[in-house]
């Protein structure tokens, strides 16, 4: 039976590099064989790596590795230990001088719990890989979600527990859809279908307060939260894709964001989704409906991604706070 992750989908596989004492961690999504890829950033304040190249009309089309990471614009340096495992297995974009492993990325800020001085580097991106898996895959605080908090607009007091989850979607035929969501973000993470709060900014109460109703009457408290934001995934389909029908399905999967956390793609977030299409399946894919279940993936996951956390470095869990 298939993991309900995106690693139901074949070819993929990930891994997790975690460090519990400094609250951080990076993730890889390792697609060897290439994928077909394309991302949508939205929020305002993103940080990433070789998105130029995922613009339709360039020249590289397949990737065969997507890092998400803690430790901000530092954790971009787990890039080059995915490089050079990725070079050793002989993966990579055929050039005259050798073999050039194409890896993009995007990061979250977690400096502001744990240790801020530790980052995801080179060893930690390679020991993800080392640590890459299909099957069952580890959610919650581990990897990128390491460091991950939510309803942060109050500041990191008042915050709780996020972390990274994964869900899995079936379409028509063998046709699969998955995403894998790193949660970091101002606002709060609600229930999708009743709009009920799961996690965000603590109450004196063992409750939660509203984001939007602390912005309706302070909008200025949004800044207490400052550029600590950020949830970054990837969405994945067996379908055979082209590079701009992938952008279509990460533009898409911004909706199940949008529908689980509000507030979305705000300045302080850089919120960013990568597709991949591994076209392992000749089934005839409905672009429509594989948006949409990408969307609801991602719901998923990012639900997952915080009853899934533990408390870390202080900072409470949702089942923690919520005894």
């Amino acid at each position: 039976m298939s993991p309900d992750a995106i690693t139901a989908i074949p070819g993929l596989s990930v891994g997790h590099w975690t460090d519990r004492r400094a609250a951080t961690g990076c993730t890889v999504v390792l697609c060897e064989g290439g994928a077909v890829a394309a991302v949508d950033v939205r929020g305002g304040a993103p940080g990433t790596r070789e998105t130029d190249l995922l613009r339709p009309g360039n020249l590289v089309e397949r990737v065969h590795a997507v890092l998400l990471s803690g430790g901000s614009a530092f954790g971009l340096d787990a890039a080059a230990g995915v490089m050079r495992y990725l070079e050793e297995q002989g993966v990579g974009f055929p050039t005259p001088g050798g073999l050039v492993p194409i890896v993009v990325g995007a990061v979250l800020y977690d400096l502001s719990i744990g240790r801020s001085d530790v980052r995801p580097d080179a060893a930690a991106g390679y020991a993800a890989c080392q640590a890459a898996k299909g099957g069952r895959i580890s959610q919650g605080s581990v990897g990128a979600g390491s460091g991950a908090t939510v309803g942060k607009v109050l500041g990191m007091e008042r915050a709780v527990k996020g972390g990274i989850g994964t869900a899995s979607e079936g379409a028509v035929g063998d046709i699969i859809v998955g995403a894998l969501v790193a949660v970091s973000c101002l606002g709060e993470v609600v229930d999708p279908d009743s709009g009920r709060i799961l996690a965000g900014p603590r109450d004196e109460k063992g409750g939660f307060l509203s984001t939007l109703d602390i912005l309706r009457r302070r909008p200025a408290s949004a800044l207490a939260g400052g550029f600590t934001n950020s949830i970054i995934g990837v969405v994945a389909t067996n379908a055979r894709l082209n590079r701009v029908q992938a952008y279509r399905l990460a533009v898409m999967a911004h909706d199940g964001l949008a529908r689980a956390v509000r507030p979305a793609h705000t300045l302080v977030d850089g919120d960013a989704f990568f597709a991949l299409a591994t076209g392992a399946t000749e089934a005839a894919a409905d672009l429509t409906a594989l948006g949409a279940l990408a969307a609801r993936a991602v719901e998923r996951a990012i639900v997952r991604a915080v009853t899934e956390a533990r408390g870390l470095a202080g900072v409470p869990s949702l089942a923690e706070w919520q005894r």
